[in-house]
């Protein structure tokens, strides 16, 4: 099954069964989402695995009583740092260096440049800045899923503050985003299972300028 079929067929999974994904699977997920590309390679966001019952119980009460938050596998929580920081960009430069085995020139001007503008910024900006690239990572996850076999709902219903509480997220600089619920559907109780995929017409999304 290639790219775009893979498209056709995933949808936002409404209702989960409790089946348990393979470790397998989930692996491939979380590769997935490493490989993601990110602005300057930085990655600056974390992922979650929540198997925890209790754990679930309580996002699920923040997450507006969604059930797929309790019924899925595997939670998936993606935290963006909350701002850019000397430390974080360094080890992600220093990282490359280590494991290409040389330095740059080009590679160390473009670091020193991050350095003299992103840690000067407004936090603000620089969460939302990291808070995109999760975006980038989710669909990888998304489609690492349905390769797999895997059904998942995309989710940015529920209270940020609530979340980061529940999972400690400040003590760690980190601010949650999304959550990925990935397990298997309950087509019986989902609503969405069979019905046709709706999209805007070609014509209606693109403007080819020439």
């Amino acid at each position: 099954m290639n790219f775009i079929d893979n498209l056709n067929k995933r949808y936002a999974t409404k209702a989960m069964n409790g089946e348990v994904v393979p470790q397998a699977k989930i692996d491939n997920i979380l590769e997935a989402i490493r490989l993601a590309p990110t602005s300057s390679g930085l990655q600056p966001f974390e992922v979650f695995v929540i198997t925890n019952k209790e754990t679930k119980a309580q996002i699920r009460e923040i997450a507006w009583n969604q059930p797929q938050v309790t019924d899925c596998s595997h939670l998936l929580v993606f935290a963006a740092w909350d701002n850019y920081t000397a430390d974080r960009i360094n080890f992600m430069f220093d990282l490359t260096n280590e494991v290409r085995g040389f330095k740059n020139e080009g590679w160390e001007n473009y670091r020193q440049m991050l350095l003299t503008n992103y840690p000067k910024r407004d936090p603000e900006t620089n969460f939302e800045s990291a808070a995109r690239q999760t975006y980038i990572a989710l669909m990888a996850a998304i489609i690492q899923a349905t390769y797999d076999g895997v059904d998942s709902t995309p989710m940015e219903g529920f209270e940020p503050a609530a979340l980061d509480k529940i999972l400690g997220l400040a003590e760690k600089n980190l601010r949650s985003t999304l959550l990925l619920p990935l397990g298997y559907r309950d087509a019986e109780k989902d609503w969405l299972v069979n019905l046709v995929k709706v999209r805007k017409p070609m014509d209606q999304l693109v403007t080819t300028i020439k």
